[in-house]
């Protein structure tokens, strides 16, 4: 079958299989890789992309059900050749050890700053609780998005 959807502002038409998963089709049909695959199960939260700007677990949806509607990765958060405020704080603040849950965080964490832009530690502590980070313990992750909250209402003042 054929599938057309936008990823990262760009519309990409390709030949799938039905069954063909989202996470796969970014990675072994388009080639970015940023976005990871981990558990299968939808439950480490590696895979995180937005879907329509809603971050979503692309190991649990079906490419051709992505056909029509925008999708965004990791690789489409920097702009211009400057990282996303997100992607600046995790470098900053050392939010990333061996960076396996890295992209799905920042995804995770980017939606969270867009809907909430000072968000206290237990609300990313909440927006974070779907995905698992086996080396930070998450206080670095916490941080990272604290970081990127202050710089952007540094910026928009």
């Amino acid at each position: 079958m054929q599938v057309t959807m936008t990823v990262n502002d760009v519309e990409v038409t390709r030949e799938i299989e039905g069954r063909l998963l989202l996470v796969h089709f970014l990675r072994d049909v388009l080639s970015l890789t940023g976005t990871h695959w981990g558990c299968d199960t939808s439950n480490c939260g590696t895979c995180v992309v937005w879907l329509d700007g809603e971050p979503v677990k692309s190991c649990t949806v079906l490419a051709a059900m992505a056909g029509g509607h925008e999708v965004r990765t990791v690789e489409g958060l920097a702009k211009g050749g400057e990282l996303d405020p997100i992607q600046e704080g995790f470098r900053q603040c050392h939010g990333l050890q061996c960076g396996f849950c890295t992209p799905g965080m920042m995804m995770t964490c980017r939606a969270l700053l867009d809907k909430n832009p000072d968000p206290t530690d237990g609300e990313i502590r909440e927006a974070i609780s779907g995905q698992i980070c086996r080396c930070t313990g998450y206080a670095t992750i916490v941080r990272s998005v604290r970081w990127a909250a202050v710089h952007e209402a540094a910026v928009t003042q």
